[in-house]
């Protein structure tokens, strides 16, 4: 089945808003689009937060390990890499933050990948990409339609989209994974 990543962003022991805003818009994207939602959280001891996440996705993976304790943008693009290499989503979400704006091009790129940054608005359309951008300050939105790929890399806009729980709630699978980490990061 098609999946739609959805990278989790937690500081100091709690998720962060912006998660559970893109994972509301995944989960649509993700009906229209017979696909199924996947948050994927990083970093050590993270594992207790994995059942909040799972009420928004269909499943829910988790890696921890001592080097993904604080963010490491290099860390992080080793594990997502071999994460999308290994599951193959059509679409990766990560929030326009200081994380993700530091993470999402390094990611893109290690993947040759195409990259959409600061998203007000996505949709999928036969297997295409559809974008909404902001620009001049906020005074024009623009559409984008970008080129056909199997995978696309997004940061999205906090805020862009309200956060609400699916009602019923998904209750998702909860699948830890070894991390793919070898080596202390830089």
């Amino acid at each position: 089945m098609v999946e739609i990543f959805v990278l989790a962003e937690h500081r100091q022991g709690q998720i962060r808003d912006i998660t559970y805003e893109m994972l509301t818009k995944a989960h649509e994207i993700a009906g229209k689009n017979n696909a199924e939602t996947t948050a994927i959280i990083l970093g050590k001891d993270v594992k207790d937060k994995a059942a909040a996440l799972a009420e928004y996705a269909q499943k829910v993976i988790v890696i921890q390990d001592p080097k993904l304790e604080n963010f490491n943008s290099e860390a992080y693009q080793k594990v997502l890499v071999h994460l999308i290499k290994e599951h193959k989503p059509i679409l990766t979400m990560v929030g326009h933050t200081s994380y993700g704006i530091e993470l999402a091009p390094r990611l893109a790129a290690a993947l040759q990948t195409p990259l959409a940054t600061d998203c007000i608005d996505l949709t999928i359309e036969n297997n295409t990409l559809h974008i909404t951008r902001q620009m001049y300050g906020g005074k024009v939105n623009a559409n984008a339609v970008l080129a056909k790929a199997e995978s696309y890399i997004v940061t999205v806009r906090q805020a862009a989209f309200t956060a609400q729980k699916p009602e019923p709630p998904v209750n998702g699978q909860i699948l830890e994974k070894p991390s793919p980490l070898t080596e202390e990061p830089t």
